[in-house]
């Protein structure tokens, strides 16, 4: 349930948690994303209400939450690696490159340590000394994850719809560089653009 590691949090003495979530692991060009927010402890904000899982909402629904989140967070930090690092050091290690830039942006921001950093997924931060925890699913059960799931996601599309401007013909602005069929027929039609991909294995239409 969302909100219960907040609750249980609350229960055990925990002050700060700064969750971490990512998007754009599974597109076939562009970036990964991440962020992480750490939201005050206490009950949800009443502009925060409609907050979720970004999976969840709708593209207009993330994008109003943005301004309430960060006028609320006590700290957001966001961290970003491009697909030619992501091709020199494969997705999984450029997830954990930008996890760590979101999280150190928040930290300087928050201006003092979080009590427990929230990852969601099975895998932690790497070179994180304090406590935290990999929670599979943990954009339905964190508020802290669910606000950060929401900045990855909306900042990811923004870059992407930026690309599209540069680079028309593929369409970044409907699919965001996931390898939909449209997608597909552009890389066949035009080859791929400096923004994707080429570790990444895709099926021709």
């Amino acid at each position: 349930m969302l909100g219960a590691v907040e609750a249980w949090a609350v229960d055990s003495g925990r002050a700060v948690l700064l969750g971490v979530d990512e998007a754009g692991r599974g597109p076939l060009a562009g970036p990964v994303v991440a962020a992480a927010v750490a939201l005050p402890p206490g009950p949800l904000p009443p502009e925060l209400a409609e907050l979720d899982d970004s999976k969840a909402l709708s593209e207009g629904q993330r994008r109003r939450l943005v301004r309430p989140i960060l006028r609320h967070a006590l700290a957001v930090g966001v961290g970003r690696v491009e697909a030619d690092r992501i091709d020199h050091i494969n997705i999984l290690e450029a997830t954990r490159e930008a996890w760590q830039q979101a999280v150190r942006a928040a930290l300087r921001r928050l201006g003092r340590p979080a009590t427990t950093l929230l990852v969601d997924g099975n895998l932690p931060v790497p070179g994180y000394t304090g406590e935290q925890f990999a929670l599979v699913k943990g954009d339905t059960r964190s508020f802290n994850i669910a606000a950060a799931s929401v900045i990855a996601k909306v900042t990811r599309d923004r870059v992407m719809c930026l690309w599209d401007l540069r680079y028309p013909a593929y369409g970044f602005a409907r699919h965001k560089g996931y390898g939909t069929l449209a997608h597909r027929r552009a890389l066949v039609a035009c080859g791929p653009s400096p923004i994707h991909r080429r570790s990444f294995k895709w099926t021709p239409p």
